[in-house]
């Protein structure tokens, strides 16, 4: 599943005609959009990451009670070994290879590439990513725009004028089709509020929890 940043940079770079604007390159109008800004303005956005991460601590948890029985298990053994006959030592090292392998099979299972946490997020987040997409696409045509770049992308960009940037209409747009924060509620972090200066493409935000289980 592509993820979201890398959807929406996709969507942004569409060539879609080249009438009336804020800025220009060779004739042809571009503008920009601030990824971060647009999601933090769709509550369904916020409910899916709130699930996505209650999930992942969830799986985490229960991956890390596996790996501490593990850890138990390990200790309760080099306390009895010297009890313990060749066959109960093996007998007991194989229990103990087997839970471990029970816990990196959890892990796979809730976080591998095509896991469980993998899946939900195409299920939460990919009707949001095509909304989106349709937003952009539709706020380009409808305003003759040959660029739109995306922001919070990574791309290094220098300056960018308030002018020229056109989330508020992909937010208006999106409203047609599911909730979004009404514009004259609508708040910029002090990062996005400063976008008219000079400033660096900052990194994107994932969109998806990272889990933090043991290797």
């Amino acid at each position: 599943m592509k993820t979201l940043k890398s959807l929406l940079l996709a969507a942004v770079m569409i060539c879609c005609g080249t009438i009336g604007s804020y800025a220009q390159i060779g004739g042809q109008k571009f503008a920009y959009v601030d990824s971060d800004y647009i999601l933090s303005n769709i509550p369904e956005y916020a409910d899916a990451q709130e699930e996505l991460n209650a999930l992942s601590t969830r799986w985490e948890n229960e991956i890390k009670a596996v790996y501490d029985r593990v850890s138990e298990m390990y200790r309760r053994y080099q306390t009895e070994m010297v009890l313990l006959s060749e066959d109960q030592k093996h007998a007991r090292e194989q229990e103990i290879i087997n839970k471990e392998q029970e816990a990196k099979t959890l892990q796979m299972q809730y976080f591998g590439s095509e896991g469980q946490l993998y899946q939900k997020q195409a299920e939460l987040i990919q009707p949001i990513q095509e909304k989106i997409y349709t937003a952009i696409t539709e706020v380009a045509q409808t305003k003759g725009y040959a660029f739109i770049f995306d922001l919070a992308s990574g791309t290094s960009i220098l300056y960018a004028s308030d002018k020229a940037d056109v989330s508020d209409d992909v937010l208006d747009q999106l409203s047609n089709v599911m909730q979004t924060v009404r514009r004259e509620d609508r708040k910029r972090s002090n990062a996005a509020s400063n976008s008219g200066s000079s400033t660096k493409g900052s990194n994107a935000k994932s969109a998806s929890p990272t889990p933090k289980t043991k290797k």
